[in-house]
């Protein structure tokens, strides 16, 4: 039974996952059109929050974390215009396998792709924490 609500987990994890790439990839192509300082985020945060009040995630705070881990991952032309589905096979589908605050501590720590992809398969692999 717990190895069934593990799996459970993990597959719930990985399309919240899915959901704030897509997220990121609307707010950077949202924000290009809209006018600096009009409050998009806070905008967006607030819409979100009303549209799904059951759900967690949506604050200002996230969704610039949201941005920045998409943009962060996505500096690569080819991968920023891939499908979710590509991406589910790409080099990119282990940073759905790990949790939200996970990536978040590799994107702030790591410099690059390269470092942030060794941490991100090395958590996978080897079920690290945050703290290593």
């Amino acid at each position: 039974m717990r190895q069934v609500q593990l799996k459970a987990v993990v597959a719930v994890n990985r399309e919240l996952l899915l959901f704030y790439w897509e997220l990121g990839a609307d707010i950077i192509e949202k924000q290009k059109s809209s006018t600096w300082g009009e409050g998009f985020l806070k905008t967006l945060s607030k819409d979100l929050m009303s549209e799904f009040p059951e759900m967690k995630g949506f604050s200002q705070t996230n969704l610039k974390l949201i941005r920045q881990w998409y943009q962060f991952y996505s500096n690569d032309i080819s991968i920023s215009q891939q499908a979710v589905d590509q991406l589910r096979e790409s080099s990119l589908s282990p940073i759905f396998n790990i949790p939200w605050g996970h990536n978040i501590a590799i994107i702030s720590k790591c410099k690059n792709l390269d470092e942030a992809l060794f941490y991100v398969n090395s958590t996978v692999k080897h079920n690290w924490s945050r703290n290593v």
